[in-house]
């Protein structure tokens, strides 16, 4: 093999190990065999974006951060010399398109976007970070208080990248936007589905836009309400400077009212990561995260077994309406709830199905698969989930979250209140749960857990011995069929049943990369 050779394989791996994704065929069509198979190396490169969280003077906001140890839970942490794992604060660009178009958006915003504008409109980000992890397997705290902490941009190089985890959680103790807001923070991409927002006159949601890159990024957003997609003239090309992020509030957008919306963000040029904050005067607020990629088949794990109002908002994006069959995995096996047994979702139409009390005190998760004799017409849903009555209540947001296929990890879980759910909804598997070190002191914990196929496991989680803080819980299946899972934290406060719910997609912290012979047998000498 020539110098030339080499060198083209030498980069091909290091593409492979930041982007996270490297695909490979061989030359002639041919199946791989194992000798030419991709190997599976830990990507090198990692980013994530925590939006701004809140605006209430009163909020308290603790950050959690961690990496997962490489191999098994029980494995020795390699080095991380050289490997940082960094968030800072972004640029606070809180000037919204409508007041860019000259349309009186001033009128439409809230005391809480005002707020916003007030607090840190044009503050340039500080060199000095928020939050910095020093090795892999300790997780790392950090608080913020008030209303002008902003979003969050990093990255983690090196033995910190595979599997980095940063978690988000706020509480807001009173006000129109009281409850715990907890989000996982996100990759930045480039196309992002949020169905269950609202734009209902109670309601005051916002999508938060965060650019991550060193250059401006131009993003487009979409609302579809029960008829099709809503009017808007202010929607297309809003402009994200680098390094900064921009909350929309979704009124602003539109003058088309609509109980249940599905946003649509995508972007002309850059990437940005996003999240949709629903607020609600009675209901609480909480953060909702893109929908699963659209499919066919669909799981929303982690319903609470005390919820006392579920509803179900799904949308179809494709050519097709979609005519879907819901089946709520539970604890003892798969039922069809009594009247809510099926959806149909019309072709560019946001659809919605009230399910209320749907668990009956036994946690579960909804399965979303094509009715009999319906072709798998590609759907993205997310759950509205409430606890308590009155004013009392509080919701929390479920999307639809791909399979955990090798590993995912829930940060910030405190000795009380966590509850872990895990979904098999086709075959028994069996997954490995490490509780990680806390992050002032502990030591960390293994077990194992057996799911029955068809059937959701709502467990307390292993709590490390002598905890002092928050830890990381990560998840591992070991045999057997796909696994959904997700986080409840459980963090009532003056009769108020606030509370979180993070689904636990694959952290994706290992890449395939292409093997030398097959990748460049095509280049010749």
């Amino acid at each position: 093999m020539n110098r030339t050779t080499l060198s083209l394989l030498a980069a091909a791996t290091s593409l492979a190990a930041v982007t996270g994704f490297a695909a490979l065929t061989a030359p002639d069509g041919g199946a791989q065999t194992e000798a030419t198979a991709p190997a599976r190396l830990p990507v090198e490169r990692s980013s994530l974006l925590c939006p701004a969280p809140a605006t209430s003077d009163i909020a308290e906001t603790v950050y959690t951060s961690f990496t997962p140890q490489s191999g098994a839970g029980g494995s020795a942490a390699p080095s991380s010399g050289g490997s940082t794992a960094e968030l800072r604060p972004s640029v606070a660009t809180l000037k919204g398109p409508a007041d860019d178009a000259g349309k009186a958006g001033e009128e439409k915003q809230d005391e809480e976007g005002e707020a916003e504008k007030e607090s840190s409109a044009g503050k340039p980000p500080s060199d000095k970070p928020v939050v910095s992890l020093k090795q892999p397997g300790k997780p790392v705290g950090a608080k913020a208080s008030g209303s002008a902490a902003p979003a969050l941009v990093g990255t983690a190089t090196g033995s910190l990248a595979p599997g980095w985890t940063t978690q988000q959680t706020t509480t807001v103790s009173a006000g129109s936007g009281r409850g715990v807001l907890g989000v996982s923070c996100t990759a930045p991409d480039t196309d992002l589905w949020f169905p269950g927002a609202s734009l209902a006159k109670d309601r005051q949601d916002y999508v938060h836009l965060t650019n991550p890159d060193d250059t401006g990024a131009l993003v487009d957003i979409e609302l579809y309400g029960k008829d099709g997609v809503l009017k808007s003239q202010l929607s297309d090309g809003i402009q994200v400077p680098a390094g900064a992020s921009v909350p929309v509030l979704l009124s602003t957008l539109t003058a088309d009212p609509a109980e249940d919306v599905t946003v649509h963000v995508t972007t002309r040029t850059g990437r940005v990561g996003a999240a949709v904050r629903g607020a609600g005067e009675e209901t609480g607020s909480d953060w909702l995260p893109a929908s699963a990629d659209p499919s066919g088949t669909l799981v929303l794990p982690g319903i609470p077994a005390d919820a006392t109002a579920v509803r179900l908002v799904a949308f179809a994006p494709g050519d097709d309406d979609a005519e879907l069959k819901v089946r709520l995995a539970s604890a003892t096996g798969t039922i069809s709830p009594a009247g809510a047994e099926s959806l149909r979702v019309k072709s560019g139409m946001t659809a919605s199905l009230d399910m209320k009390d749907v668990t009956k005190g036994e946690a579960g998760s909804l399965l979303l698969s094509p009715a009999e004799g319906a072709p798998a017409s590609p759907v993205v849903a997310a759950l509205q989930v409430t606890r308590g009555k009155g004013d009392k209540q509080e919701i929390a947001y479920i999307p639809a979250t791909a399979p955990v296929t090798e590993r995912a990890t829930a940060a910030d879980n405190r000795a009380k209140g966590s509850v872990l759910s895990l979904t098999a909804p086709g075959e028994t598997a069996q997954v490995k749960v490490t509780a990680s070190a806390g992050t002032e002191g502990g030591a960390q914990a293994v077990k194992t857990y057996t799911v029955k196929g068809g059937t959701t496991l709502a467990v307390s989680p292993p709590v490390p011995a002598g905890l002092k803080g928050s830890y990381a819980l990560t998840v591992e299946p070991q045999s057997g069929g796909p696994v959904h899972a997700a986080r409840t934290l459980l963090l009532p406060e003056d009769g108020i049943q606030m509370f979180t719910v993070q689904t636990l997609p694959d952290d994706r912290g290992l890449v395939a990369v292409p093997a030398a012979e097959q990748d460049l047998s095509i280049l010749g000498d």
